[in-house]
């Protein structure tokens, strides 16, 4: 693929598929009437070739050639784990 093809950023909201993660993309837009900030998100399947990924990680994926018939992004790289999600949370004393 081009060096400029799209990437985006994140988190994974399933791994149970061998070499697959369900990820949630959620970006923000104004309504074109009221001009408040909407969140919009989208649910794809990303692939991942070594299963790295898993529930809660922030992960950056790009577009790729399609894998399959819903599959047409791969994950570049983990940003965050959900361990160390969790341990910031932890450190700030926010109660979940």
């Amino acid at each position: 693929m081009s060096e400029k093809a799209r990437s985006v950023i994140g988190q994974v909201v399933s791994d149970r598929m061998d070499k697959t993660a369900a990820v949630v993309v959620t970006r923000q837009l104004r309504h074109p009437l009221y001009g408040k900030y909407i969140r919009r998100s989208t649910k794809v399947l990303a692939h991942d070739e070594d299963n790295t990924a898993k529930i809660g990680d922030q992960v950056r994926i790009r577009e790729c050639r399609t894998r399959s018939k819903h599959k047409a992004w791969e994950i570049i790289e983990v940003l965050r784990t959900q361990e160390a999600v969790a341990e910031i949370a932890e450190e700030e004393g926010v109660a979940e």
